[in-house]
């Protein structure tokens, strides 16, 4: 077999992992959320359910990426997971994170309806008042939003969908746009206020993420917005 029949083959073979690997992930995520949603065991998507529902995740998602990565031969430090320059990424991520949590609680939610805001309502509802079911909450935003999202999400993603083109730039503007995009559905935006709010961390997260070359910053950041957002709805419209 010829080097350019065997390039081929090779990046034939990294779309049909790639497809596949994203299809099964989307559903494992979902699988808990149904399953609680339908079931309503224990209250239904509320309380120490929240956290089930993150460990699902994050255990899940891991090891389907180990198996990808396995088979397409390569390991989680070629999606990011580099413990290196951790200080400066965790710094970045804190000021990133930060920000866009002062930006939304002092500005935007107050002034464009508050408690009445769908996405608050959504969120009071997942509350029971107690402190397992906020730390559950909140390990849910940390370990399947900010930790289990960005692996998959940004890391995966990108990394493995840029590679399959033949011009580097832009297959990365191509994986970071369509990531973006498709993270972006997945929260189920229906209005321009909802497009806002989920375009612009998103757009933040990729940002860290492509110019560190590392997750990072992008986990900081997306985990710390998560876990005061949770908070901050909890103190100033639980009650």
């Amino acid at each position: 077999m010829t080097k350019t029949n065997s390039k081929a083959t090779s990046k034939k073979k990294t779309i049909v992992v790639f497809m596949l690997t994203i299809l099964l992930g989307y559903v494992l995520f979902i699988i808990p959320d149904i399953f609680f949603g339908v079931t309503k065991i224990n209250g239904g998507k509320i309380g120490i359910n929240l956290l089930w529902i993150a460990l699902f995740q994050f255990l899940s998602i891991l090891a389907l990426l180990y198996a990808s990565l396995k088979i397409l031969k390569k390991d989680f430090s070629y999606i990011g997971l580099k413990f290196v320059n951790v200080k400066k990424d965790f710094l970045l991520g804190l000021i990133f994170g930060t920000l866009w949590t002062i930006l939304q609680f002092v500005l935007i939610i107050p002034n464009t309806g508050g408690i009445n805001r769908p996405d608050i309502n959504g969120m009071l509802e997942m509350y029971d008042g107690s402190l397992i079911g906020t730390l559950s909450f909140i390990a849910l935003g940390v370990i399947g939003g900010g930790i289990t999202e960005e692996l998959f999400n940004r890391g995966y993603f990108i990394s493995v969908l840029k590679d399959v083109f033949k011009k580097p730039k832009l297959g990365l503007w191509f994986s970071a746009i369509l990531s973006i995009v498709l993270f972006s559905l997945g929260h189920m935006p229906v209005s321009a206020l909802d497009w806002f709010d989920i375009l612009i961390p998103t757009i933040m997260y990729t940002f860290l993420f492509i110019t560190t070359k590392r997750l990072t910053a992008s986990i900081v950041a997306h985990g710390i917005y998560n876990m005061t957002a949770i908070i901050l709805t909890y103190y100033l419209y639980f009650n």
